[in-house]
Parts: C-alpha cells; structure tokens; sequence
C-alpha cells in the first residue's frame, strides 16, 4: 500500500460535493477494486478552540490535558472522506451509512501533542443489505500507535442472498449484548434541532441529513438526524472511559431532531434509546478496559 503525505487537512466541503456529483455513476459491489493508498498527516497538532467546541456540544470535560476517546475520528475525517469521494472507491457517497465503529485507545493522547494520523480503506465485504466498507484511521506518537479506529460503512442495494459475513453485521456488539433486554435507564436527554449544526460546526461534518429539516426531506427523512458519532460520543461522555481501552458502538437507527433519547448503562455496556418503556434501540455499544 503507498502511503501519501499531505501538507494538511484537505477542505470537506468540496469532498461531499465531488462525492455527491460522483455518487450516480458508483456500481457497489464487494469485490470492486479500491484505493489502496494510505494516506497520512505526519506533524498535526490540536486546534484548541475546535476542540473545545467538540467538548462543549459532546459532553465532555472542557480543558482537559488529553483528547477525548472518540476526537481522533474527527481529526481523521476529512481523509476519509478523500477516499470515499475517489472515483476509484465503489461505494456511492449518498446514502452511505455509518452502521459501526471499534475504537481502541493505548494510552491518553495529550492535547499538546503532535501526531502522523493515517487513514486507509481496509476491504469491502457483503452485507446482507448490500456492501460494506471499512475504513481504518490510526494515531501515532513518535512512531508508537497510540489510537485506533474501523469504521464500517454500509451502502444499499440489492444482493444474491440474505447471508451476512463476518464483520458485516452492521451491529457494533457482541451477539451477547442483547439489544431486546434493555439496560437500566440512568439519564434522559432532551435534544434540541441544532445539535447537527453545533457538531457539524465543531467537526467539520456538514452532511446536510444533521443540519435542517428541508434539507433532510431530501433523503428521506422527516427531520434533521443527529450524527451518529456525536451520538456515540455523547454517551462515552457520560459513561466515561478508562486511559487503554477500547470502544464498540453501533448505530442501530437514526435519531430525529429535536427529540427525546434515554442513556442506559450497567458498567461495560451502553444504549441510547427512545423515550419509555419500549424506547426504540438507537446506539448500543460496549467499554472494555485493555489488559
């Protein structure tokens, strides 16, 4: 695999356009060729204030000496979003979804530090829905790996069977984390419509699905849905997560704005539902400390 240096962080705003103009002509399918480029930020250092609107909209603390667990998939974003916009990646930018994420944090990233964040596409599988894709970001400090990510991304169409594979569920957790038995309920959030803007603001994703409710009807939906990672992010805030660790979170159905979401937890595992008794599954998810 060729590794690409860039000088900095390439502008979002152009990637979603190119891959939303190029999204028509993409015939996914799970033994497409893919871009096998790595490609790498070698000195990047932390913007405080981007950071510290991240922390204020995501729950965590404010002025703390290391990153949040889930801020290096922030930083490795807009690579990703180079590869997925290529006309090489066989994955249609509209529509694709972000089903699940496995994040593994070695040790605390410190906010004043300097690090070679990469990212890379590691296969496509099929998907009992279509094709899936996963997409690798990796933190070093000093040549050490420090952090790491697999995202998978699911785009939809038609296949020859139902059958799923491996990594392909699309879930996030383990088969042991039934999602039919809800966890208890410790805190009830009420989401306000500008969530998408404010996270999309302090990420850089301005997907218009998170951003306003005409621009949302256009794919589908009946409002504005929040970013799956700021769900996913808002629920580690609350949970909290030890200094090695490593996180799984699916993202199991979207949430509307503004609404209503409850947090569960019982120690290892988390959920974001719908509100009452019978709350639809939104995000569930797993914190295992390593060693």
């Amino acid at each position: 695999m060729t590794t690409v240096s860039l000088p900095a962080q390439p502008a979002l705003t152009p990637l979603l356009a190119r891959g939303a103009l190029l999204s028509p002509f993409k015939r996914p399918r799970p033994d497409a060729g893919h871009p096998r480029v790595r490609l790498a930020l070698p000195r990047l250092r932390i913007d405080q204030a981007r950071l510290t609107a991240y922390e204020r909209v995501c729950g965590f603390g404010a002025g703390e000496d290391s990153l949040p667990v889930t801020y290096p998939h922030v930083l490795g974003f807009p690579l990703a979003m180079r590869l997925m916009s290529d006309r090489r990646f066989p994955l249609p930018l509209l529509g694709l979804v972000h089903t699940s994420i496995e994040i593994t944090r070695h040790r605390p990233l410190p906010v004043a530090g300097c690090y070679e964040l990469a990212v890379h596409v590691d296969r496509l599988a099929p998907h009992r829905r279509g094709t899936e894709a996963t997409v690798v970001t990796e933190a070093r400090d000093g040549g050490e790996l420090v952090w790491e990510s697999h995202s998978t991304y699911l785009a939809r169409h038609r296949t020859p069977g139902a059958a799923s594979t491996g990594a392909g569920t699309g879930d996030g957790v383990s088969p042991a984390d039934d999602p039919r038995t809800p966890l208890p309920v410790l805190d009830e959030w009420r989401l306000a419509a500008d969530v998408g803007r404010r996270y999309g603001a302090a990420s850089g994703d301005r997907n218009p699905i998170h951003l306003h409710p005409l621009t949302a009807r256009l794919f589908g939906f009946p409002r504005a849905i929040a970013h799956g990672m700021w769900t996913a992010a808002r629920c580690l805030a609350a949970h909290g997560t030890p200094e090695a660790v490593r996180v799984r979170a699916g993202f199991r159905a979207p949430v509307l704005l503004p609404g209503t979401v409850t947090f569960a937890a019982d120690g290892t595992r988390f959920e974001l539902r719908g509100p009452g008794e019978e709350g639809r599954l939104h995000v569930s998810g797993r914190v295992e400390p390593l060693g």
